[in-house]
């Protein structure tokens, strides 16, 4: 026993060394009570276009499908909360991808991780996983003791609020696991869910992926987004955090201390004009290792043109009374 707590322990200590705000640890086990959840929801077609959701549900429901004889799962948030502000007459993008691609940083420092934990530990097997791998890291991170899954869907931690990138981290090692908490500090708040413009946010926790702005402004590959969102999407050209800026648990937000994810003057000062004049190679230059390369160029010249054309329309409306 006093070996796992000095593992548990190093781990901890190690975490917080590579920059991650918290670290919790729960035992690897099935996940059934989210798979059943999962199947609901991708049944009622909520994933939209996002058909790669779909694929390897057994390897999100249980870890050791992903690390075979898989002991323990250790969840690590990482602070993106900006300190700047975009101008106002910048398109709105999603904090998140102010600065330098966050896989790419992460991944960095979970190579790191494991690197220096197999030297202290000794050989172990285990795997790392931020976002884009088929892991039900909110779960895991609600069964570590990190927070709770607010009525936006996102994962709130109750002293510095939901502005936290994800990691998960697999291992085939027995540690010392952390109790979940046992309450849902929402209470009865419904900001979330009335400043949401698109009514992407269902009762019981529920999020209609096909309805939130970041899925018609990043997943969606088609052309052209539906006129049923014409004016629904305010200034939001890439992602959205309306469902977080109104959380009150935010207002424990605190700067990040992350070099890589200080903002691009470029997405903080951009207009408008910037954005429609800016050419495929700049764009390309510019964005290469940003998130924005996701949507690509194509996809932030379509959601401008959307935006602005629906402003277009109203002023047409307004003018006309």
């Amino acid at each position: 026993m006093l070996l796992i707590d000095k593992q548990t322990q190093f781990i901890k200590t190690l975490s917080a060394e590579l920059g991650f705000s918290y670290c919790g640890i729960a035992k690897a086990g099935p996940l059934d009570d989210d798979a059943r959840k999962l199947e609901q929801w991708l049944n009622k077609g909520m994933h939209g276009k996002m058909l790669y959701m779909e694929n390897h549900f057994e390897l999100r429901v249980d870890p050791q499908k992903l690390v075979p004889g898989a002991k323990s799962v250790i969840t690590l948030l990482k602070n993106y909360y900006p300190s700047e502000q975009q101008s106002p007459s910048a398109p709105s993008i999603a904090k998140y991808a102010w600065g330098n691609d966050y896989h790419d940083t992460i991944r960095s420092q979970m190579h790191i991780f494991f690197d220096r934990a197999k030297k202290e530990i000794g050989n172990f097997n285990g795997r790392g996983f931020v976002d884009s791998a088929p892991v039900l890291e909110r779960a895991w991170a609600i069964k570590s003791g990190l927070g709770w899954v607010g009525k936006n869907g996102n994962l709130i931690h109750k002293q510095s609020g939901s502005f936290f990138f994800i990691a998960t981290l697999i291992v085939d090692i027995e540690l010392k696991y952390d109790d979940p908490i046992a309450k849902d500090y929402c209470g009865t708040c419904t900001k979330c869910i009335e400043a949401c413009p698109t009514d992407a946010i269902l009762e019981n926790k529920v999020i209609d992926g096909s309805k939130c702005i970041s899925y018609f402004t990043i997943e969606l590959k088609d052309a052209l987004i539906s006129e049923e969102m014409k004016g629904k999407f305010n200034d939001w050209i890439f992602g959205c955090d309306i469902c977080q800026d109104v959380c009150p648990w935010n207002r424990f937000s605190k700067p990040h201390e992350e070099p890589a994810f200080s903002p691009l003057a470029s997405v903080l000062n951009f207009s408008p004009q910037d954005w429609e004049e800016i050419s495929l190679e700049t764009f390309n230059s510019i964005f290469k290792h940003s998130p924005l390369k996701r949507t690509k160029f194509s996809g932030i010249q379509r959601n401008l043109k959307f935006i602005q054309w629906h402003d277009t329309e109203k002023i047409k409306a307004d003018t006309q009374l």
